[in-house]
């Protein structure tokens, strides 16, 4: 048997598209090349990987059993090129941060410029992401570092703890809770919160008790990214909760953001790298330099 690395890689992608021409798009081949591939893998394999239809591309039992391990070996592959390539740019020094969109929008600029302020020579690539995707980053190689909330991840990754942030209520200057120095959940008024889809309103919904979560979401608006949501209070059509990290951008916007407690709702922010990545210089010095961080500026986010 002499599977090569590019049967590897057709196989593995066709598995994740379930589709000949995305894969063959995503491989920069034509569909007949990339079929060729396939049917000599099987021939050496002595077993089919896919049963195909006129519509659809299922894995065989053998497809399934047999792709983990294929995964496992591109994975291999692609760490041994990270690390070759690592060892051809040592003394320029780059490192890729992976992180949620939204806090990559209104601190992570910051950082990126403090850190850059210190380490000239160190080049840093950030990749914003939903916040589900962070930990995905990490373990496919694409990202060195991820920050991210403390959601389920593989066990190749390690974690640090770096900071909490919590839900404020977000309102507009004139809105009647803007003097309140906090807030209970009691307190917010049904029929005109904006809710961030999820998620942000299933782990909020996941903290409160029935009668509170029942009462408060009955929004006529619900909306995909937090600057949409802050737009629509800004325009007063109602009011919408946000993360403390994002309390710089809030007052730029002219509106209030306001603490809510009892209970208080957040996230756990971790710092994610993989078990098997072998850290850099450029990894080390931003690692140290966002711990440091993540006890300064970011706890009082």
């Amino acid at each position: 048997m002499n599977i090569t690395f590019r049967q590897l890689r057709a196989f593995a992608s066709i598995a994740r598209h379930h589709s000949f021409s995305k894969a063959a798009a995503e491989l920069h081949l034509t569909q007949s090349s990339l079929s060729g591939l396939i049917k000599e893998m099987e021939k050496q394999l002595d077993m089919r990987l896919f049963d195909r239809t006129t519509r659809q591309i299922h894995l065989t039992e053998a497809g399934e059993r047999l792709l983990p391990h294929a995964n496992k070996v591109l994975n291999d592959m692609q760490l041994m090129s990270h690390e070759v390539h690592d060892l051809q740019d040592y003394h320029q020094g780059k490192v890729r941060i992976a992180a949620p969109q939204q806090l990559s929008a209104f601190s992570i600029p910051r950082l990126i410029r403090l850190f850059k302020e210190a380490y000239p020579d160190i080049q840093v690539t950030l990749i914003d992401c939903s916040i589900e995707e962070v930990a995905s980053h990490v373990q496919m190689l694409e990202a060195d570092i991820g920050l991210g909330p403390d959601l389920l991840h593989s066990n190749d990754l390690m974690q640090t703890r770096l900071f909490r942030s919590s839900f404020g209520l977000v309102v507009r200057a004139d809105h009647p809770l803007a003097d309140s120095k906090a807030l209970t959940w009691q307190d917010l008024n049904e029929g005109d919160l904006i809710t961030v889809q999820a998620p942000f309103a299933d782990h909020i919904n996941e903290k409160l008790p029935l009668d509170i979560r029942t009462r408060l979401f009955r929004s006529d608006y619900q909306v995909n990214f937090l600057s949409t949501a802050l737009g629509m209070v800004k325009e007063g059509l109602g009011i919408t909760m946000a993360l403390g990290y994002a309390k710089s951008w809030v007052d730029e916007q002219g509106l209030v953001m306001i603490p809510i407690h009892e209970p208080q709702i957040g996230y756990e922010f971790l710092l994610y790298k993989h078990r098997q990545r072998s850290q850099t210089p450029a990894m080390k010095s931003f690692e140290n330099f966002l711990l440091k961080a993540s006890k300064d500026w970011l706890l009082h986010i």
